[in-house]
């Protein structure tokens, strides 16, 4: 007769849940209220959102001071991990998040966010990208993968335009196919090992030395261009731009931060440990994929004619950049990626938030597309705020000192070089001064041009709602006093990933 299992509620550490499952008790409390009572008003549900995220970001905030004090934490059954990166990487998923949620009341007319459904799949999302980054078991890494792809499809195809639904079908078509990938490596990495957790991969690979070094090969493979599809490294990255476009500009924003963050944080943990037993030929790839992602995307980028392609591809490129702190593989680096990506939060979502005050439900006859370059000319005259503002983001992108992304590429170009990846490092830069271009080019329109006036004889004014503005501010704000922050911020994230063992 089999002994029963005694378990105590201590061992399981049920605390590391906790903030996964706040999103998710949110989630379920909207969708509770709308039965009971349906049809209340938006801002209700974006007020209890913001009550959960910020109870979630309180949550962060005592795992950060547990983990200063004690250092890494496993949970229930050793499934959960909250070290340093786990910690970071929510830090970014949920403040990016609480930037977003107030852009739901910025528009009327645009009828996903009057559903409490957006909401709730919002708050499921988040909760799949938090167990994503807070584990390093590959088969909670795939429900947290699949948690937040399933909802975040159905946000995009809630938007009501007819790009939506085939932005969706394409996003979905692309995950599946990643997440099958994934799927495939994970299997092969446990035929080898008998193990599911990366820490236990790499102990037994490395006991053995690298014996199955071909069928390791074939894992890794896998592994890879599953990443390469969620993070939208070329060639794996076509999916990117038409569902940037068919997405609102809002959800566009968000979508170039969050998910990514959270496959960063995978990557980081899967890869590192294989460049730095001296598997060459991964070294080699991810290179390709660095120099690759960043040069390509900004050759697209540089001939596209609407501004938010133009967007889609620049943040295909920052992906690239970003890569490229994987490769390197130091605690240097590693920190340049956090402290890049939280710098690139701020940026990126207020450039595509200036998109959303330009929404037209229905175009007119002089316009090609929603955000061509033409509907932001003379905008400096229509609507000089604005000009001045969406100014500043595209400078920041561009890594104009002393704005908030030029310190994250400084650090992440300082880390290559260090490291003696000097090659790649005057890749980086060159690439920069490319990308600059592109952003240049918007600032010209804005500035330098005349408004164009269209058949009806109006001229574009851009307009924005009180929540609208203060985000944008928000943003705007980050982007200018970063340079304020950046030393204390570089130190206490250097040293959660230093303590994490990174």
């Amino acid at each position: 007769m089999l002994e029963p299992i005694n378990v105590s509620m201590e061992s399981l550490n049920l605390m590391t849940l906790a903030p996964m499952l706040i999103p998710i008790v949110g989630a379920l409390v909207i969708l509770v209220i709308d039965m009971i009572k349906g049809g209340l008003d938006r801002s209700l549900y974006v007020v209890l959102s913001l009550l959960f995220l910020f109870m979630d970001f309180s949550t962060l905030i005592e795992a950060a001071g547990v983990f200063a004090k004690d250092g890494s934490v496993m949970g229930v059954f050793d499934v959960m991990l909250i070290d340093g990166l786990a910690i970071l990487s929510q830090f970014i998923i949920v403040g990016a998040s609480m930037l977003f949620i107030p852009l739901a009341l910025s528009h009327t007319r645009f009828h996903e966010f009057s559903y409490p459904e957006f909401f709730a799949l919002f708050l499921f999302m988040i909760s799949g990208f938090q167990f994503m980054v807070a584990t390093d078991n590959l088969i909670l890494i795939f429900v947290g993968l699949e948690t937040s792809s399933l909802a975040l499809y159905t946000l995009i195809a809630m938007h009501n335009r007819d790009k939506s639904f085939e932005a969706a079908v394409k996003y979905f078509t692309m995950g599946a196919l990643a997440a099958g990938l994934y799927s495939f490596g994970a299997m092969v990495f446990y035929a080898l090992t008998g193990s599911v957790e990366i820490g236990k991969i790499a102990a037994v690979l490395a006991a053995n030395g690298y014996a199955d070094l071909a069928y390791v090969l074939v894992a890794v493979v896998f592994m890879l261009a599953s990443f390469a599809f969620k993070l939208s490294l070329v060639p794996f990255h076509t999916w990117a731009p038409d569902v940037y476009e068919g997405a609102s500009a809002a959800m566009a924003g968000y979508m170039s931060i969050v998910p990514k963050i959270a496959a960063f944080v995978v990557a980081m943990r899967l890869f590192e440990f294989l460049i730095h037993s001296g598997v060459v030929w991964l070294e080699i790839v991810l290179y390709i994929f660095v120099i690759v992602t960043m040069t390509a995307a900004n050759m697209w980028a540089l001939v596209q004619t609407d501004v938010k392609r133009m967007l889609a591809y620049s943040s295909v490129s920052h992906a690239g950049f970003v890569m490229a702190a994987i490769l390197i593989g130091t605690t240097q680096s590693n920190s340049a990626l956090f402290l890049y990506w939280v710098l690139f939060s701020f940026t990126n979502l207020g450039s595509f938030s200036m998109l959303w005050i330009s929404r037209q439900k229905h175009l007119p006859a002089h316009q090609s597309s929603d955000h061509s370059y033409d509907k932001f000319a003379g905008m400096i005259k229509t609507s000089p705020m604005a000009a001045s503002i969406m100014g500043l983001f595209m400078l920041s992108l561009a890594g104009i000192p002393p704005f908030a992304l030029f310190w994250g590429k400084l650090y992440l170009i300082s880390s290559a070089v260090t490291s003696g990846y000097t090659v790649l490092a005057l890749i980086m830069a060159l690439n920069s001064a490319i990308a600059g271009y592109y952003y240049v080019k918007l600032i010209v329109y804005m500035f330098m041009k005349e408004p164009v006036v269209g058949n009806d004889g109006h001229m574009y004014v851009a307009n924005a709602t009180m929540s609208l503005r203060t985000i944008i501010g928000l943003a705007a704000i980050g982007t200018i006093f970063a340079v304020i922050a950046i030393n204390p911020l570089l130190e206490f994230i250097t040293t959660f990933v230093y303590n994490s063992g990174y």
